[in-house]
C-alpha cells in the first residue's frame, strides 16, 4: 500500500469519526423543561424527534408562561396526574388551536412519561397534559379503544419522587366556575409556579 493510499484511508476514518460524533451530539441535545410546582421540581425531557408537533405545541405554552398558576386538577392514584389547563379555582385558561394527535409515534404510555390530555375527539389536545404514574399501555394507539390513543411526547428525568408525592395526595369533588362537579381534585391545590425551557 502506498503512502498516498494510507493517508487517504486515515482521512476517511477521521471524517467518519467526526460525523459520528456530530450525530451523537445532536441526539444528546434533547429539549428539557423544568416544572416548578408547590410539591417540588419536575424536569421533563421532550422527544422532539418522535413527537415534533406535540413538543412544539407544548413549548408554545411554556414560553408564553401559560402554565404559571395552573394546577394539577385531576389526580388518580395508580394512574396519572393531570394539569396545565386550570387555575386553583378550576377556571380554564384560554388556549391555542388544538394539535394533531401523534399517538402513533412509537412512544408508549409507560410510568413517568408525559402525554397530551384530550376530549373524545382525537385531535383536540391543547394545553393540558398528564404524567403517567403507572404503565398505562391501554392508552397507546395500538391498544386503545378508540384507535387513536394518547400522544406521549417526553419523560420525567428528574423529580420522579415529586410525581409520586402528587399521585397520593388527598382528593375530592369540587365544583368548577361553570358549575360542573369535578372528581379527583386535590383538596390542597398543587400549583405549577413556573415552567422553563432549560438551555
Amino acid at each position: 500500500m502506498s503512502t498516498v493510499e494510507r493517508q487517504a484511508i486515515r482521512f476517511i476514518v477521521a471524517t467518519l469519526c467526526t460525523v459520528s460524533f456530530s450525530i451523537a451530539q445532536v441526539k444528546a441535545e434533547s429539549t428539557k423543561v423544568q416544572l416548578e410546582t408547590s410539591a417540588g421540581t419536575i424536569v421533563l425531557e421532550l422527544n422532539d424527534e418522535k413527537a415534533p408537533k406535540t413538543v412544539a405545541n407544548f413549548l408554545q405554552y411554556v414560553e408564553s408562561d401559560h402554565y404559571a398558576g395552573t394546577v394539577f386538577h385531576r389526580v388518580i392514584k395508580g394512574f396519572m396526574i393531570q394539569g396545565g389547563g386550570m387555575d386553583a379555582d378550576l377556571k380554564e385558561k384560554p388556549t391555542k388551536p388544538p394539535v394533531v394527535n401523534e399517538g402513533g409515534n412509537g412512544l408508549s404510555n409507560k410510568k413517568y412519561t408525559i402525554a397530551m390530555a384530550r376530549t373524545p375527539n382525537p385531535d383536540s389536545a391543547t394545553s393540558q397534559f398528564f404524567i403517567n404514574s403507572n404503565d398505562n399501555l391501554f392508552l397507546d394507539r395500538e391498544k386503545s379503544q378508540d384507535g387513536f390513543g394518547y400522544a406521549v411526547f417526553g419523560t420525567v428525568v428528574e423529580g420522579k419522587d415529586v410525581v409520586d408525592k402528587i399521585e397520593v395526595t388527598k382528593t375530592g369533588v369540587k365544583t368548577s366556575p361553570r358549575c360542573i362537579p369535578m372528581r379527583d381534585v386535590p383538596e390542597e391545590p398543587i400549583v405549577i409556579k413556573k415552567a422553563t425551557v432549560l438551555k
